[in-house]
């Protein structure tokens, strides 16, 4: 149910779903050398909502953040349920407005000897020069690239119906980035060059593989998915390019080959492999994993070569068709692996740098 309303939210473009503070923690504190001295930019965060927004904000010092830059477009469903509304019309309701706040220091403003949330909502209260309106507050408008353009890293939640062109619009500015999105969304044709050739790679990612959003929509967010007012979501990950020790954490394979255990794809010269910890030690050839294989990936001990799943066989070059040894199949309907003429799920097409000799 959970993922059936995530891609009814889709197309609808209900993008707004609020991360919990406690996933980013568990995220970001392994990224923390990253931040000294940089702007960090959260441009899909209404700041009176934001987890990002505050965890930034209230740890600015810590991190020696240079800047912290928020922006929040002005189709945002809700706004100002926790943090003061600074914009508001007598007798009306808050009207939608774009605006970013950009903070350059955070201090104990009210005195009490330490600087936390309440010093925060001090901040956006009283100093006029922080916070400022936009004309839409989209990613993609000129005002918001201008503030791309001053980031040094972007985190946030992007918009799930956009993440292609959003992913897209920091790769073509070079920046640095963790973002939040579907596992799934690797195999894209626009992304997955990107995995290929190490520009980017998955984070440490969500407790099993699965994350609860906070979502305004009733029609998406239920009591089915576990908790009230929130939207499960698996198969979710964090994309980045910033260097992490996981990285270079090499898996540990304990499998050997074997023609009976790992069959070969009947349309792809590799052999299938049906979990990532029964990647074979001692195959030097193609092998087809699953996709979850990304987020063990480790450059220094595979090689990443392509990928088979449903749609890629037309956006191949040829040149990868003839080293993965493609040929045409009858029950091929667009590039999934073939065994004992059954279509697999989608694979990703690895090679072991090191293999074990016997």
């Amino acid at each position: 149910m959970a993922n059936k309303n995530l891609n009814l939210a889709k197309r609808a473009k209900k993008d707004e779903f609020y991360t919990q503070m406690s996933d980013i923690e568990r995220e970001l504190q392994h990224y923390w050398s990253h931040f000294r001295g940089k702007t960090v930019l959260c441009n899909c965060d209404d700041p009176y909502e934001s987890n990002f927004f505050k965890y930034f904000a209230l740890r600015f010092n810590q991190l020696e953040l240079r800047k912290l830059i928020c922006t929040c477009y002005n189709g945002s469903p809700v706004q100002g349920n926790e943090l003061p509304l600074l914009f508001k019309w007598d007798d009306e309701e808050p009207k939608r407005i774009a605006y970013k706040v950009e903070i350059t220091e955070v201090k104990d403003l009210n005195g009490d000897g330490a600087v936390d949330l309440s010093d925060v909502q001090y901040l956006l209260k009283n100093d006029k020069n922080v916070i400022s309106t936009l004309e839409t507050g989209d990613f993609r408008s000129r005002e918001c690239i201008e503030l791309l353009k001053q980031a040094d890293i972007v985190v946030t939640n992007p918009p799930f119906s956009l993440f292609r062109e959003y992913i897209g619009q920091l790769v073509k500015y070079d920046k640095k980035f963790l973002i939040i999105g579907k596992q799934g969304n690797a195999i894209y044709k626009d992304i997955f060059p990107l995995i290929i050739n190490n520009k980017v790679w998955f984070g440490y990612g969500f407790k099993g593989a699965a994350a609860h959003f906070f979502s305004p929509y009733e029609d998406v967010a239920t009591a089915s998915d576990h908790r009230e007012g929130m939207i499960r979501v698996s198969g979710v990950h964090w994309f980045t390019n910033l260097e992490i020790p996981k990285r270079n954490e090499e898996l540990d394979l304990v499998c050997h080959y074997s023609p009976e255990e790992y069959p070969k794809y009947e349309n792809y010269d590799a052999i299938n492999v049906n979990r990532t910890q029964d990647i074979p030690c001692d195959y030097s050839g193609l092998m087809g994993v699953p996709i979850t294989f990304l987020d063990k990936y480790c450059p220094n001990q595979f090689e990443i070569v392509w990928q088979a799943s449903g749609n890629t066989r037309a956006s191949t070059p040829k040149e990868v068709l003839n080293r993965i040894g493609y040929t045409i199949h009858p029950d091929d309907r667009g590039g999934c692996g073939i065994v004992n003429g059954k279509r697999q799920y989608s694979r990703v097409f690895i090679r072991n740098k090191h293999p074990k000799t016997l």
